[in-house]
């Protein structure tokens, strides 16, 4: 286990409506799913939650954290509001404090934002399920946050923004044909922000339960025919989840140890609190 010099601040970006969809679905709370993935390799004890999409935002002392981990989001930057407004806020107080963040999907698209670049909705839909050969570039391939990763892999997706438009401060690390922009590290004042549009916090079983909350759309884009193709593919993930040796599973739906090994699946995850954290032990 990493020791950590402070405790890690885990933002939810879920508003409460969100947080309500998502139990109703049966998937976990993306701050707790954060949580737990972070609890793979530090004390659980060292992680906090705030919720800050709600009517009112907390009071947050920046300085009793080392580090902050930004969640998915049902909030979207191509239909920003005041809460949305705090979220980007935030980011720039910790950027000007100098911790270090990390995020997932919408954490890449606040990191961008934050940083002067650009997000809209993606004229090809939303990404769902399985994001499919995302590629390192060079920088990717030299960036600690990939250090033992391969150079094509597959990641758990859902998201319908894109950044379309890199902060001068930013340096591309991953894309695939989809989402142009995958993976990123942005650097704004004394802060860094390591980012990837993919979710290494969920498993098959999220996904699963993702699917039924956003199952109309995906039917009305086309990700799915109907709601017994939904049916399917939620049961599909489901057993395979509990019981990841059904190779006729793994070739029904072309998924292998990208997504099925979890310490391969979060490994972007451990090397950052490796690199920030790890020396301090």
């Amino acid at each position: 286990m990493i020791t950590l010099p402070k405790k890690l601040l885990v933002m939810e970006g879920y508003n409460p409506a969100g947080i309500t969809s998502l139990a109703q679905a049966g998937a976990t709370q993306a701050a707790i799913l954060y949580k737990r993935m972070l609890s793979l390799y530090v004390d659980g004890a060292q992680i906090e939650i705030a919720e800050i999409s709600g009517d009112e935002a907390p009071n947050i002392d920046i300085h009793k954290y080392g580090g902050v981990c930004w969640t998915g989001s049902n909030l979207f930057f191509s239909a920003a509001d005041n809460v949305v407004q705090r979220h980007i806020d935030r980011c720039r107080e910790f950027f000007a404090a100098g911790i270090p963040q990390i995020g997932s999907c919408w954490g890449a698209q606040l990191a961008a934002v934050a940083a002067g670049g650009k997000c809209e909705l993606n004229p090809k839909g939303r990404e769902f399920g399985i994001a499919r050969k995302i590629l390192l570039n060079d920088a990717g391939k030299n960036h600690p946050m990939f250090a033992g990763k391969r150079s094509v892999f597959d990641g758990l997706v859902s998201h319908a923004d894109i950044v379309t438009e890199l902060p001068a401060s930013a340096t591309l690390l991953a894309g695939n044909i989809f989402a142009p922009v995958q993976a990123l590290d942005v650097r704004l004042g004394q802060g860094s922000f390591w980012a990837f549009q993919y979710h290494p916090e969920y498993d098959l079983s999220e996904i699963a339960a993702l699917a039924l909350v956003r199952q109309d759309g995906l039917i009305e884009q086309g990700s799915f025919k109907d709601r017994a193709a939904v049916q399917e593919f939620v049961k599909d993930m489901n057993d395979l989840q509990q019981d990841i040796s059904r190779s006729d599973l793994m070739w029904k739906w072309g998924i292998d140890e990208d997504l099925l090994d979890e310490q391969y699946r979060t490994l972007e995850i451990k090397n950052w609190l490796t690199h920030f954290f790890a020396e301090r032990e």
